[in-house]
């Protein structure tokens, strides 16, 4: 008797939200479409422009996406005019085709140049020197073709960000998506890693339990060093030809994205042996500092009561690598905190949260001498109650093989 094919959607995926994943290609409605040009429409007359280039390259600047929910491939350079239909013009000419399909925009092919065909558009709409304005990561020469022909153009990149910071409830649906497949890419970890294994064939686990239903890899970064001879303090960002074995630590930092929706989620595992009891230690630190900043997480609260609760850290004689929080969601957003002994760079941002700002916290909890490291945490959600945890995968220092 044949196998049956695998259903679309995982049986435990909360009902509502199956018809996103099941949906042939996914769509936010009409009313979130709308609310999002709202606000840019509101950034777009503070900075006193008319029209507004959306661009993006290389899967990277996700304005393109947001505003018209085509993902953006090798590159996408658009116009954006309050009151007409946005115009994209994209490389490579096959991807018109599903281009076509998928954006609510017009869509041409870039020819030559994309940000030319931008050029063009602007031109045809009459846009007016020093009333353009720019969100996304343009390279210096696509700026200077702008300037050349519209002189001043203006950076909305930070009016997007803060805009992309206070998720809506129906974003909010689509981040639970990506928190659920990021646990089913740990899960598989803990359930199938193995003394003998590759740092390789542990991200082959991780990504396998996630493509199936739609998800792609954002990272899944792994630190592997021995428990008792440590050499690492945080996951590191490519993997090795490194094979696992008893008395390992593997330290994780997993993300799997559904249309560019993702959770994050942190855990680390003892291989074949309980934790040394410096391991123990770090980790009962790192466990200590995610309570607590999870428990300072409310509306009002300022970046620094994040970073004074997680004092628990040096209190324990230890300090931290990775950043210990980070605004998450559609980019890495404000605030990005280090620790008391680990300051991240710049001041430290003075703004309130507010409910529907979305964050990673997580204690990378490591010896003064960077050898030994642990890591724990995951995305919350700010309410108007407080943290609420995005991920259902249990904390806590796991044992695996």
């Amino acid at each position: 008797m044949a196998n049956s094919p695998r259903p679309l959607a995982p049986p435990d995926l909360a009902p509502e939200l199956k018809p996103i994943l099941e949906a042939p290609f996914p769509r936010f409605s009409a009313a979130e479409m709308t609310r999002r040009r709202n606000a840019i429409a509101a950034a777009m007359a503070a900075a006193d422009v008319d029209h507004l280039v959306i661009y993006g390259a290389n899967r990277t600047g996700n304005i393109i996406q947001w505003m018209t929910q085509w993902p953006v491939l090798t590159e996408a350079a658009g116009v954006h005019t309050p009151g007409q239909r946005d115009v994209l013009h994209i490389q490579h000419y096959n991807h018109i085709a599903q281009a076509r399909r998928l954006a609510e925009a017009q869509v041409e092919w870039g020819g030559a140049s994309a940000i030319q065909g931008a050029i063009a558009e602007l031109e045809r709409r009459g846009a007016a020197r020093d009333r353009v304005g720019i969100i996304g990561p343009l390279g210096f020469r696509g700026h200077a073709a702008l300037v050349q022909s519209f002189g001043a153009v203006k950076d909305l990149n930070p009016a997007y960000t803060r805009a992309r910071m206070v998720k809506s409830d129906e974003e909010i649906s689509w981040f639970r998506l990506g928190a659920y497949l990021s646990d089913l890419g740990i899960a598989a970890l803990e359930r199938e890693a193995r003394p003998g294994l590759t740092e390789r064939e542990l991200g082959a686990i991780i990504e396998a339990a996630w493509l199936p239903y739609g998800a792609v890899n954002v990272i899944h970064f792994l630190g592997v060093t021995p428990m008792e001879t440590p050499d690492l303090c945080v996951p590191a960002q490519y993997p090795s030809s490194r094979r696992v074995a008893q008395g390992d630590v593997i330290t994780t930092e997993i993300s799997g994205q559904f249309w560019d929706h993702s959770g994050q989620v942190l855990r680390s595992f003892a291989v074949g042996r309980e934790p040394t009891p410096l391991y123990r230690d770090l980790h009962a630190a790192a466990d200590a500092a995610f309570d607590a900043m999870f428990a300072a997480v409310r509306p009002g609260a300022k970046p620094a009561d994040l970073i004074a609760a997680a004092r628990v850290i040096e209190e324990a004689g230890f300090t931290t690598n990775d950043d210990i929080v980070h605004g998450y969601g559609g980019g890495y957003f404000p605030p990005v905190l280090g620790s008391a002994s680990r300051p991240a760079a710049g001041p430290v941002p003075d703004f309130p949260l507010a409910p529907g700002m979305m964050m990673v916290i997580q204690p990378n909890v490591i010896t003064r001498d960077n050898k030994a490291g642990v890591q724990t945490g995951e995305l919350v959600l700010v309410t108007d109650k407080g943290a609420m945890r995005m991920h259902n995968f249990p904390r806590g220092f796991r044992r695996i093989g």
